[in-house]
């Protein structure tokens, strides 16, 4: 995958924009990414700071773009734009004063079209990266909501592709004012089965999606089980391309055994690769189990929704993980 990704970006080469620039391990993966020629950088933070910081670690950032917010040229105009797109919720003062922060300052950068995307996250929490995206960025037309995946990649086997494990909570009804819904938790589930499908497809993947339950087929009640069944319906209606299954065991999604006794003739029982949680509890453990237990690399959370790449790192992340985050994030501009 990764091969892939570098050999398509030399061709035609992005700009990242990473929101924490002084930080070693942000500096560690630009020295790579310049010296590769794989993507054009601008790194946020002061100047002498930022150069600082590479030369303690022993980083050659020679070609990078780094930007400092307190004397950033255009920032009269960052200030208009931004205050224009929060539409009377933030005033230029307050606007100008996020503006010195770098993950709206970044954030601009991409919505005014100076970088294609943006990474960060390494010392910024997931909150602090995603609400300048909604804010300024904002979904892309026809999407309802922020959701995320996780790729998972371990040598000699498929990539997998598990949503969402970090940004949706749970799956409630969206109600207007007069109590109706107008859109529901299983459209919300679906669209982030259908969004995850689409993300697997972006790495190379064929996509076959299980919505996954502690029942199949209705063997079980309670719980989730209604809301993975009646999202499995609506995304394949969205997506009748696609394959698309549930609600379904974890067993009977990936064991073709299981499949051939609980759900006889599905396209997707006993091969998914792709896995749609019911909850956040559900995802962020499922995922973790294949990463520590699988001996998977979970490369995410890779934001889906947006009108533009933004992505969120762990703090956790070292600097081959910011590397990778940095491929997939250019790769989906």
């Amino acid at each position: 995958m990764f091969n892939k990704l570098t050999e398509q970006l030399q061709k035609d080469p992005k700009t990242i924009v990473f929101t924490e620039g002084p930080d070693a391990r942000i500096l560690e993966a630009a020295d790579k990414l310049l010296k590769d020629k794989i993507l054009n950088v601008i790194l946020v933070g002061e100047k002498a700071e930022v150069e600082e910081a590479a030369k303690n670690g022993g980083f050659n950032i020679e070609g990078a773009e780094i930007i400092n917010p307190a004397d950033y040229e255009e920032m009269d105009a960052m200030v208009d734009a931004m205050v224009e797109l929060r539409k009377g919720k933030m005033s230029p003062e307050d606007c100008r004063a996020n503006l010195m922060k770098g993950n709206y300052f970044g954030t601009m950068l991409v919505k005014m079209g100076k970088a294609d995307c943006l990474l960060g996250g390494a010392t910024y929490s997931t909150a602090d990266t995603v609400r300048p995206a909604l804010q300024l960025v904002k979904t892309k037309p026809g999407a309802h909501l922020v959701s995320s995946c996780f790729i998972l990649v371990k040598e000699g086997a498929e990539m997998l592709a598990m949503g969402d494990c970090a940004i949706n909570i749970d799956y409630q009804d969206t109600v207007d004012k007069e109590g109706n819904v107008t859109f529901s938790a299983a459209d919300k589930l679906a669209e982030v089965a259908v969004e995850t499908a689409k993300t697997a497809e972006t790495f190379g993947m064929d996509p076959k999606v299980a919505v996954l339950s502690f029942s199949t087929k209705g063997s079980g009640k309670g719980g989730t089980v209604q809301l993975s069944h009646d999202a499995t319906i609506k995304a394949q209606a969205l997506a009748p391309e696609m394959a698309i299954d549930g609600e379904l065991q974890f067993d009977a999604a990936v064991s073709p055994v299981v499949a051939a006794t609980k759900c006889q003739g599905s396209k997707v029982a006993g091969q998914a690769n792709t896995f749609i949680f019911p909850n956040i509890e559900a995802g962020n453990i499922g995922y973790k189990i294949a990463q520590r237990l699988g001996g998977y690399a979970a490369y995410g959370p890779i934001l889906q929704g947006l009108n533009a790449p933004i992505n969120d790192l762990s703090r956790g992340c070292d600097a081959e993980e910011v590397y990778k985050m940095a491929l997939i994030t250019a790769g989906l501009a």
